[in-house]
């Protein structure tokens, strides 16, 4: 199954702008929506009460108008057309109706066709005509029950008045939502240019110069991140520094056992005496054994980064890994006449990465096994103190048992000027949360190498 291909160069990326406005249009135009709904219907309702108040109100004054007693006939008068008022203007679409307690009429004004007499009081709905027309209506008696007054109201036109009401209370909201969108995208942008400034800032940044981020961005909200932008451009630029180191020292430490092989095999080519091409073929042996130990120092070094990466820590027993390492090496030492002692707990259980810590002590004591003269004493010591921690301490006298011998004075002892090893020690000592460096030696030992863990990293075995 083949992988995913990255994205192309070309592919719009989303835009946090355009999001952050999207959201706040979309819960604008719902909160918007949500109170012109509100408007329109509280429009509706207050006109309908608008209306049902003034009908209320011109029965009460048509009560004490007392106009029946003007003519002994009934009163109709037909309303005169106001084509220049407007269809809502319900004060001169009003009809009243008077009627005696025995129902007679005594007054009929408007449009409204004649209802039926009936002793009921209050609001009602009323179809009235051939067309069934619906007239809003109140009707009500006065005092002592001698006369009844009925106003009418064409309910379209209560309706129209409604709506009008309505939509004049909703129209500044529309009017005034594409204002607020333009006004809150442009206060989005303006307030969103820190943050456009920042991103700038980091594209710009050259991982491989000193650069950091300038202070300018001093927002509360972008303190972390300038800060630990920074951090890592600090962190690249020490590790940069380091492999940069250590790539200088692999090029000349490779360089020099690579050239040594290319002209003992150049010797080899001509004519040579038995004893010179021995010693042809023994230097060709040892440089390639030289350039092997420092590719097996890189291999381990990329095996100390991938396990901090992809492993987790566990329970390891330091003590019993140390034996294993000491058992693994007791031939190299005794081929050589060298005294290999360990000194450890029977039991030191530390978190940990089990694969670093084996590289770790092997490092260690094959470091004592390569860069020492033959018969010197070395020993691998453990312990946990009191105050807590773990350490693992490789010592020898190898100065001592250079300094007593003439031939070794004078023989070339291997030096890996690349301090590979120690490099793999630091790391896997980082990894744990701890430190890697020289100790000093206790007696009789003259070199002392000491990998300590932190207390919060040890469990108490038992």
């Amino acid at each position: 199954m083949s992988a995913a291909a990255p994205p192309s160069a070309g592919v719009r990326r989303p835009s946090l702008t355009r999001q952050l406005l999207l959201w706040s249009l979309g819960a604008l135009v719902l909160v918007w929506g949500s109170f012109v709904f509100m408007g329109y219907q509280t429009g509706v309702h207050e006109a309908d009460e608008l209306t049902d108040g003034h009908l209320a109100s011109v029965s009460a004054l048509l009560l004490n108008l007392r106009a029946h007693e003007v003519g002994e006939a009934p009163q109709v008068t037909p309303r005169v057309a106001t084509p220049w008022l407007k269809s809502h203007d319900y004060q001169q679409s009003l009809s009243v109706v008077q009627w005696d307690a025995q129902g007679r009429l005594l007054h009929h004004s408007g449009s409204a066709p004649m209802p039926a007499f009936s002793a009921a009081e209050g609001f009602a709905n009323m179809a009235l005509g051939a067309e069934g027309v619906v007239w809003r209506s109140f009707s009500q008696w006065d005092a002592a029950r001698e006369r009844k007054v009925m106003v009418l109201l064409e309910l379209r036109e209560r309706d129209e008045l409604a709506q009008d009401i309505a939509e004049q209370m909703i129209e500044p909201g529309l009017w005034l939502l594409p204002v607020v969108s333009l006004a809150l995208g442009l206060a989005l942008w303006r307030g969103l240019r820190p943050l456009y400034a920042l991103s700038a800032d980091v594209a710009a940044l050259d991982p491989a110069s000193a650069q950091r981020l300038a202070s300018r961005h001093a927002w509360s909200e972008f303190e972390s991140v300038v800060a630990s932008i920074n951090t890592l451009l600090d962190r690249q630029q020490v590790a940069m520094v380091r492999e940069r180191r250590l790539a200088n020292e692999v090029a000349h430490e490779l360089r020099t056992p690579l050239s040594s092989i290319a002209l003992q095999a150049c010797a080899l080519a001509g004519e040579l005496t038995e004893e010179a091409r021995a010693q042809a073929l023994a230097r060709i042996g040892q440089d390639a054994l030289r350039a092997g130990h420092v590719l097996n120092q890189l291999l381990a070094l990329a095996r100390a980064s991938r396990a901090e990466l992809h492993e987790a820590k566990a329970p390891v027993d330091l003590s019993a890994l140390a034996r294993s390492v000491c058992a693994d090496y007791a031939q190299a030492a005794w081929k050589r006449g060298n005294d290999l002692a360990l000194s450890a707990p029977p039991v030191l259980t530390v978190p940990g990465h089990a694969v670093l810590l084996d590289i770790a002590v092997r490092n260690l004591v094959e470091n004592a096994l390569k860069h020492t003269p033959e018969g010197t004493q070395i020993a691998v010591q453990l312990g946990a103190p009191d105050t807590g921690g773990a350490w693992l301490q490789v010592c020898d006298d190898g100065a001592r048992q250079r300094a007593g011998s003439a031939a070794d004075r004078t023989a070339a002892v291997p030096v890996d000027s690349l301090h590979l090893g120690h490099e793999i020690l630091r790391r896997v000592a980082d990894i744990h949360g701890g430190a890697f460096g020289p100790a000093s030696a206790p007696s009789p030992f003259t070199t002392c190498f000491r990998l300590d863990l932190p207390p919060s990293v040890v469990t108490p075995p038992g």
